[in-house]
């Protein structure tokens, strides 16, 4: 199971909540997350996001999974920015790419994609008349959505089998089976796409 990008059933209110909404509220809360600038607000807002992962009754194993691949990348851009640019400016990084990743893994554990696409079409639907195809962009969406849960599930699969073969932490035994893996997704999509006659106006 992939531990990222999945939609995670419940009925807590952050479930209930209308998928335009919650997108609306994301794209907002990136904003003000780019606006801020000092680690105490910044630290505010990481901790209102984790808030919202006991609202949301997220089991605490789904959220050990996200973690589990956040907390890595965060301790390596928190050291190459600590060592460039300074303490201060590492926290301020990390901290907005924490509460930044964290937030949008909430909405997709919250959010059905096809609730989403739904919401966004709807949204649109007005500009239709300026030449937007919402259908378009709801696709788009619904696959960005669906790309970030396949290269995590991906990228559990790679691991697994790099450890049942012995592997260790070898780049090369982890980085050339999940790029061939990337690739061959990619072409079934692509094939998946053409076949329902997508692009072919």
């Amino acid at each position: 199971m992939s531990p990222l990008g999945l939609y995670e059933p419940g009925s807590s209110p952050l479930h209930r909540l209308p998928a335009g909404a919650k997108f609306a509220g994301l794209l907002g809360a990136g904003v003000l997350l780019f606006a801020l600038s000092g680690p105490l607000a910044l630290g505010i807002c990481a901790v209102l996001v984790v808030a919202g992962y006991p609202l949301a009754r997220i089991r605490p194993m789904r959220c050990w999974q996200a973690a589990r691949l956040l907390v890595p990348v965060l301790a390596f851009v928190f050291a190459v920015q600590w060592w460039l640019l300074g303490l201060d400016t590492a926290a301020v990084v990390c901290l907005r790419l924490f509460a930044a990743l964290a937030a949008a893994n909430l909405f997709t554990l919250t959010t059905r994609v096809d609730d989403l696409v739904a919401a966004v079409e709807r949204g649109l639907g007005p500009l239709r008349r300026f030449g937007v195809r919402p259908e378009r962009v709801g696709l788009l969406v619904g696959l960005t959505l669906q790309a970030v849960a396949a290269l995590s599930s991906i990228a559990d699969d790679t691991r697994q089998a790099q450890r049942a073969r012995g592997a260790g932490a070898s780049v090369t035994a982890f980085a050339v089976p999940f790029l061939v893996r990337t690739l061959r997704h990619a072409d079934q999509l692509g094939e998946a796409l053409a076949a329902r006659g997508v692009g072919d106006d």
